[in-house]
C-alpha cells in the first residue's frame, strides 16, 4: 500500500508540476505560432516610437518646452547657475540653458538612420524575449544596440550646434564669469559630454513612451491590424494567466491531496 500511496502522491505532485509548467509556456507557445508575425508587429511598435515620439524632438522646442526631456543644468552648474543669477546676470544662464537644447534637437536629426539599421537586425528570438518580457524591453533592446553608434553622431553634431548657435561661447562666458567671482571655486564641465548623454536619454524616454503606449492600446495606439492581433493576443494570454493558480494555491492543492491519501489509510 505504500507504494501505491507514493505512486499516488507522485501523480499528483507531476500533475501540480504540469500546470505551472503550462502556464509559464502559454505565453511562448502564442509567438511560436507564427514567428514573422511576432517579429513583424516588434518591428512596428519600434519605428512608430521612432517615427511618432523621436521625430519630434528635431522640431524646435522639441526638448526645450518638453518636460519629460528638456535638458536642465548638469548638477555642477547648477550652482554656478544660482550664484550667477544671484549677482544679475541671469540672462547668461537662461541662455545657457537654451543653447543645451537646441544642441539636442539638432543632434537628434541624425538618429533615425540608426535606429531603422537597429530595427532590421532584429531575430525571431530577439522580437520573443522582448514581447515576453514586457514593460520597456523594445526600448531597452533598442538602448544597448545603438548607444554607441549614437554617441559618435550626437557627439560632433551637438559641437558643430554649439558654434553655429553660438553656444560655445555662451557656456565660455558662464565660466569665466562664474570662475572670477571671488571665493568659488573654479568648475571646469565638459559640456558636449553632458549634452550628448542627455540628449540620448531624451531619445529613449520617448520610445518608452510609445512603448507604454503600444502595450497599453493607450489612445488606439495599435493602428495596424498585425499590433492589433499580436499585443491583442498577449493582452488575452497575460489575463489567462492571472487567472492561473498561484505558487501558494498549487501547494495548498497538493497538501490537500496528501491529506486526503492519508485519511484513506493508504500507508498501510
Amino acid at each position: 500500500m505504500k507504494k501505491k500511496f507514493l505512486r499516488i502522491s507522485l501523480i499528483a505532485f507531476l500533475s501540480i508540476s504540469t500546470t505551472q509548467i503550462s502556464h509559464a509556456q502559454n505565453l511562448e507557445g502564442l509567438l511560436n505560432l507564427n514567428q514573422d508575425k511576432a517579429t513583424t508587429a516588434l518591428k512596428e511598435a519600434l519605428e512608430n516610437g521612432i517615427n511618432k515620439q523621436v521625430v519630434k524632438l528635431t522640431a524646435q522646442d522639441g526638448f526645450y518646452k518638453n518636460e519629460l526631456v528638456k535638458i536642465l543644468l548638469p548638477e555642477e552648474a547648477q550652482k554656478i547657475d544660482k550664484t550667477l543669477r544671484s549677482v544679475g546676470m541671469g540672462k547668461i544662464a537662461d541662455q545657457g540653458l537654451l543653447v543645451l537644447n537646441r544642441a539636442a534637437e539638432e543632434a537628434v536629426k541624425e538618429a533615425t538612420p540608426i535606429f531603422i539599421d537597429a530595427v532590421k537586425n532584429i531575430t525571431f528570438t530577439d522580437a520573443k524575449n522582448i514581447l515576453l518580457d514586457g514593460g520597456h524591453a523594445a526600448t531597452d533592446y533598442l538602448q544597448e544596440a545603438t548607444k554607441k553608434s549614437l554617441y559618435s553622431k550626437f557627439a560632433p553634431v551637438i559641437q558643430n550646434s554649439f558654434e553655429k548657435v553660438g553656444a560655445d561661447k555662451v557656456w565660455n562666458t558662464i565660466f569665466t564669469s562664474y570662475n572670477s567671482l571671488p571665493l568659488v571655486s573654479p568648475v571646469n564641465l565638459d559640456i558636449t559630454d553632458y549634452a550628448t548623454q542627455q540628449t540620448m536619454a531624451g531619445v529613449f524616454k520617448m520610445i518608452a513612451v510609445e512603448e507604454e503606449n503600444i502595450r497599453s492600446n493607450f489612445g488606439g495606439s495599435r493602428n495596424t491590424e498585425i499590433l492589433k492581433d499580436v499585443f491583442g493576443s498577449l493582452d488575452k494570454t497575460k489575463k489567462e494567466e492571472s487567472k492561473s493558480p498561484s505558487q501558494n494555491n498549487l501547494e495548498e492543492k497538493g497538501a490537500k491531496v496528501k491529506e486526503k491519501l492519508k485519511s484513506l489509510n493508504l500507508f498501510k
